[in-house]
């Protein structure tokens, strides 16, 4: 009988070590959008020396706010398990209702022409936009119509509504006058406030207000709950239909802001304006890490998809590369995005 002792590795010590990658592995998975930011910053950066300046990145910023609004939208309807296709439409139906307002109401039956102060703009313009999720929300939520059928049709209805009320053409000279008391539009998309563009500051504050909903408030633990496990919510006492139809809302209200903010940068607002925005802010939601299947998610990973995106178009631009490509290098971004995140929930769901 062999007396020698055998001296064996400790049992935690490959445990140990394979923890450590899995957590790395994790860190770099559930961080990828930062991780991407601080990338394309820095090959950016490093092919151009404009690129890395404040004044250029509070630029960029400003560009980042139009669909980044949208993108907080749909980042409440994804969670909810929904998706929303309207919102391109709505953004720019709601830039030409204003538009249509800053020019003026032509009411023949009493012989004059209306012109709304800024304020009145933008609360009729918000409300069109509610108005627009509420009947999605309504359609899906009550009547059972399919997500994507109901907002589909409302792409189209509001696009459609908006040629109709320009007659194909753009609302130019938005600016207003001082002697018609309907000034003040174009300081949304213009004007800083510390050096911070106007636009910047109000998708950062739909942000915080976003966040708080989500993480402090009973609406943020339903949403969660509803977008999770739609069946067990109704039955722990969840009010679904509710919360279906005000993120819907909430989501029609996000793209009416980026709508206004979009008309004042351009001091005009087009029928076509936000064409195919409703692509770029799901891939922002889903750059951003947030699950399809609703549930998963989060405002801060939102916002860092949807500055991936801003920024990595506003840099192809920079370096003189084709409009064409910034259309392959978004498409190939956000399909990497979703097979990073079938890796990520579908390990938890096993």
């Amino acid at each position: 009988m062999n007396n020698k002792t055998q001296v064996l590795p400790s049992a935690s010590a490959v445990p140990r070590q394979r923890v450590s990658g899995v957590n790395i592995a994790r860190l770099l998975l559930e961080g990828r959008a930062f991780f991407a930011l601080i990338v394309i910053v820095a090959v950016f950066s490093f092919l151009s020396p404009n690129y890395f300046s404040a004044n250029n990145f509070l630029t960029m910023a400003s560009h980042v706010a139009i669909f980044g609004l949208p993108a907080i939208g749909m980042l409440l309807v994804i969670l909810n398990g929904g998706i929303d296709l309207s919102v391109g439409s709505t953004l720019g139906l709601s830039g030409v209702f204003a538009g249509y307002l800053m020019q003026g109401v032509d009411l023949q039956a009493f012989g004059g022409i209306l012109y709304f102060p800024l304020w009145a703009v933008v609360l009729l313009t918000l409300a069109l936009g509610a108005l627009v999720g509420l009947i999605n929300g309504v359609l899906i939520a009550w009547l059972r119509v399919p997500a994507f059928v109901a907002t589909l049709g409302s792409l189209y209805v509001a696009r459609g509504v908006a040629l109709l009320m320009t007659n194909g053409l753009t609302y130019n000279k938005l600016s207003g006058s001082v002697e018609l008391g309907n000034t003040g539009f174009d300081w949304l998309g213009f004007n800083r406030i510390l050096g911070i563009p106007v636009g910047v500051l109000i998708m950062a504050a739909i942000a915080l207000a976003a966040g708080f909903l989500l993480s402090r408030s009973a609406f943020g633990r339903w949403l969660y709950a509803s977008g999770g496990n739609e069946r067990a919510a109704d039955l722990s006492g969840v009010p679904v239909k509710r919360v279906k139809i005000t993120v819907y809302v909430l989501s029609g209200i996000c793209a009416a802001v980026a709508g206004l903010v979009l008309s004042s940068q351009l001091t005009s607002a087009g029928p076509t304006a936000g064409t195919t925005y409703e692509l770029t802010a799901i891939a922002a939601v889903v750059i951003g890490g947030a699950a399809l299947t609703g549930g998963r998610g989060n405002v801060r990973g939102t916002l860092l998809g949807a500055f991936v995106i801003g920024f990595l178009s506003d840099g192809l631009v920079i370096i003189g590369v084709s409009a064409y490509w910034q259309t392959v290098f978004t498409g190939a971004v956000i399909v990497l995005a979703v097979l990073l995140n079938t890796l990520q929930y579908g390990k938890r769901s096993k």
